[in-house]
């Protein structure tokens, strides 16, 4: 009786699928440990996810995986999203300008999800970053360049709502000293990420408005810390702002 629950149907389907899609394969026993529920339970759910095509269950391991249906329909949404097909070619052009990785993202709550990603294709390094996933605005040079587009209270607002603790030895955790740092990028039109998510890894950012609401979009260049000097920094930042000034017009227009 207790799957009558739609809501609760639901909000298992949705876990099996989320706990799939970070753990990979896994066996009834294991899936039912970490979703805490009883092996008929679990069977139950994953019957009704291999019906709908979203699970497949290996003939041999007896392990359940997701399918590539998820992926499609992901892509699927992704085809309708106006602002891609506005920043898709400037995004483009910047990592061939630069030859580096672009990413592009969304501001949601306390963090920056990645809606879109270019990848550097003369370059060995890839970045780890993937489309969907999400980063913090407090050490994130997509986050700051946000932040610092708001006003000092909102940006302080946030600021509270976050987790912020170190990431890395170069992660800012101090608001005096984070408040100072806002100042520099409103300063400058752009900001920096100086491996303060991850070691070894430097960023340049400039935020994009939407319409009315500020701070909605960031987009980046990311590379490994041995090709981004200060003076490549300088030299990038040309060309960020040049795309921030294309872009915005574009962009508050949808």
């Amino acid at each position: 009786m207790e799957d009558k629950n739609p809501i609760q149907v639901a909000g298992r389907l949705f876990q099996t699928v989320e706990t799939l899609a970070q753990t990979g394969p896994g066996s009834l026993a294991e899936l039912s440990q970490k979703l805490g529920l009883h092996k008929s339970t679990m069977h139950r759910v994953l019957s009704s996810l291999i019906y709908m095509d979203y699970v497949k269950q290996d003939q041999d391991t007896g392990k359940y995986s997701l399918t590539y249906k998820l992926l499609q329909v992901s892509n699927q949404a992704m085809d309708h999203v106006d602002i891609l097909k506005v920043v898709r070619s400037k995004m483009e052009t910047l990592s061939q300008i630069s030859g580096e990785t672009v990413h592009f993202v969304e501001r949601v709550g306390t963090e920056a999800v990645y809606i879109d990603k270019v990848e550097a294709r003369q370059n060995a390094v890839r970045m780890v970053s993937r489309v969907g996933s999400r980063i913090p605005l407090y050490c994130s040079a997509v986050g700051k360049a946000m932040l610092a587009s708001l006003s000092a209270e909102k940006a302080r607002e946030i600021w509270k709502r976050s987790d912020v603790r170190p990431l890395t030895e170069y992660t800012i955790t101090d608001w005096e000293e984070f408040k100072k740092e806002l100042e520099k990028i409103r300063n400058a039109g752009y900001a920096l990420d100086n491996e303060e998510n991850e070691l070894g890894v430097r960023c340049i950012a400039a935020s994009i408005s939407s319409g009315s609401e500020k701070a909605r979009y960031a987009f980046s260049i990311s590379a490994p810390v041995n090709r981004m000097t200060d003076k490549r920094m300088r030299e990038l930042s040309v060309y960020v702002l040049r795309t921030q000034e294309e872009l915005e017009p574009l962009v508050k227009m949808l």
